[in-house]
């Protein structure tokens, strides 16, 4: 897949105090990806957001590890200030793989550690299982990275998702779900006023809203579903990693809350740290995933 680096986009002036890094642009494949590219030193921490936020979440993290090592957070095409898509169709976890495994290889990164919370846990350790450096440690928090459990069980949101004609009205013109983000976290005040306008400010045109549908319907709900064999084979990778891996959980969090005890006993060797947070704990307990990145970086 070609990459080719170009100017990126300029930040609202209110927005450019809460985000002070530096922000880089790639046109990868069909895609223009949007990446925050701060610090120097290896191994690279790689941080991947999920459904529908964009590296803003990351951003306590990075200003946490601020110099302890070089640090990349995309934004998710149809996301951020990513390009966007407009049909909810054009979003697969393989194309989200293939898009972020060509822009870390074209980075020349050789060395690597992967965070992802959400979709970004599949679509990162989709992109460790790809690397062709070494993958110094794994941080998986509040997603879903392993094989799908049989028979299948989508939730209540993501059953929503495949409801002809009201989803698309609820996603697309409702802007579900930015307006209820704060509902999903420990401490509902840990999504703001502030924090509700940066998360809104990418989606703000209809147009550019097809994203958190498409990924709520990325989530397999039966053996035909092409996120199926996908997931298996990152299930299959995450399970045979031999590094260090921690798993940092919000336990309050409603969708995948329960999710680490699976993770947990999938995965033996790894270090578990639960928190009170929900969801999105990088706006809850960002101290908690910065101590969990700096050990393990050598």
């Amino acid at each position: 897949m070609e990459v080719r680096f170009i100017e990126a986009p300029a930040l609202p002036r209110w927005l450019e105090p809460q985000f002070p890094f530096r922000r880089r642009m790639a046109r990868v494949g069909e895609h223009a990806i949007h990446f925050v590219d701060e610090g120097e030193g290896g191994p690279a921490i790689l941080l991947f957001h999920g459904n529908p936020t964009w590296s803003f979440l990351w951003r306590k993290v990075i200003h946490a590890l601020a110099g302890e090592a070089r640090i990349i957070a995309p934004d998710l095409f149809g996301l951020g200030l990513s390009s966007k898509p407009r049909r909810p169709s054009a979003h697969t976890l393989e194309a989200h793989v293939e898009t972020m495994h060509a822009l870390v290889e074209a980075l020349g990164v050789e060395s690597i550690v992967v965070a992802g919370q959400d979709w970004g846990g599949p679509v990162g350790m989709g992109v460790a299982s790809r690397f062709h450096g070494t993958v110094a440690g794994l941080l998986i928090s509040n997603t879903a990275v392993l094989r799908p459990a049989r028979p299948f069980r989508p939730k209540p949101f993501h059953k929503f998702s495949h409801v002809p004609v009201v989803s698309d009205l609820a996603f697309r013109v409702g802007s579900f779900p930015l307006p209820v983000l704060h509902k999903v976290q420990g401490d509902p005040a840990s999504i703001g006023e502030l924090e509700r306008r940066a998360y809104r400010y990418p989606l703000r045109r209809v147009v550019d809203r097809a994203a958190p549908l498409g990924l709520a319907r990325m989530v397999p709900n039966a053996e035909s579903h092409p996120s199926t064999p996908v997931l298996d084979r990152i299930g299959a990778w995450v399970e045979s990693y031999e590094g260090p891996i921690e798993l940092v959980w919000g336990t309050k969090d409603p969708i995948l809350g329960k999710a680490l005890g699976r993770h947990a006993r999938a995965l033996p060797h790894a270090r578990v740290t639960e928190t009170s947070a929900g969801h999105f704990l990088q706006e809850e307990v960002p101290d908690v995933l910065a101590a969990a990145l700096a050990r393990l970086l050598p």
